[in-house]
């Protein structure tokens, strides 16, 4: 069973975080992330005031409409866009306060990042497309390849790897996607709607193939989805909309009866606003 914060303080207390976020330390936190953008004379905030921990090891994902700011909150969290104002602090520091070249480390060897489409490039091989972070890094192309293929051994393709990606399935295609955003051993992976386009078996395939990745590698882990199944088998289901995050107990439930009892236990109620998680 997940329990979360106080519904007093909002702050998560150690005997309520999944057993292996309780030995384990904080990896990433923001604080009052705020991202506006500005249209026709009017502000939107997708991201609004966000204070959010996570610790290492622990796979949370993140639910919510299209278009409610999810791709915009992970993007904030890689260092792909920039903050209106607030904070992402990664192992303790402040991404802000990083010089291009450290944030360019940061994306290049910190991060990976799984994104819906997998944008391969459709004529390179599915070797290649893995092994181009690690070429971008410097490291000599036979050594890359060589790596890249041990990767896509490890997602089930080892006799894909000389197949143009734009060959592979739709299932295929994302399991290279997914072992490029390993291929340079990041601690975060964070990937939005990883599933989105793939059909239920596919889906379920692939995220089984991130779970095992996810423990295999002592990953921390956030993914953005619209499919509440997969969500509910992560340590910790948040929803983004309106700019805050609310925490989702009940997706976690398998039955009314459990989520009662998740309340009776004094977690927080499904649904309820956390300023601080």
């Amino acid at each position: 069973m997940h329990r979360y914060a106080s519904a007093a303080t909002g702050v998560a207390e150690a005997e309520e975080l999944p057993h292996q976020a309780r030995a384990s330390a904080e990896i990433l936190r923001t604080q009052a992330l705020r991202k506006v953008f500005r249209s026709g004379g009017q502000e939107i905030a997708p991201v609004d005031g966000i204070d959010f921990s996570v610790r290492e090891g622990e796979m949370i994902s993140i639910v919510g409409p299209s278009g409610a700011g999810k791709s915009t909150f992970l993007h904030l969290l890689a260092a792909l866009d920039t903050p209106t104002s607030g904070e992402v602090y990664f192992a303790g520091d402040s991404l802000g306060a990083l010089r291009e070249a450290e944030l360019a480390d940061y994306r290049n060897h910190s991060v990976g990042f799984v994104w819906q489409r997998h944008h391969l490039l459709p004529d390179f091989t599915a070797a290649e497309n893995v092994a181009m972070p690690l070429l971008v890094r410097g490291k000599a192309l036979g050594d890359a390849l060589k790596t890249a293929k041990d990767w896509l051994d490890e997602v089930g393709l080892a006799s894909r790897a000389e197949q143009p990606a734009g060959q592979l399935s739709g299932g295929e295609q994302q399991r290279v996607a997914i072992a490029r955003s390993l291929v340079n051993d990041p601690t975060l992976l964070l990937a939005d709607e990883p599933t989105g386009d793939l059909d239920e078996r596919n889906a379920e395939s692939v995220f089984e193939l991130m779970q095992r990745l996810h423990q295999s590698h002592h990953l921390t882990s956030i993914i953005a989805t619209h499919n509440l199944n997969l969500a509910r088998r992560t340590d910790r289901v948040f929803q983004l909309e309106h700019g805050k995050l609310t925490v989702r107990n009940e997706v976690l439930a398998e039955t009314a009866a459990e989520a009662e009892q998740i309340a009776g236990a004094g977690a927080k109620t499904p649904g309820e606003r956390v300023t601080r998680v």
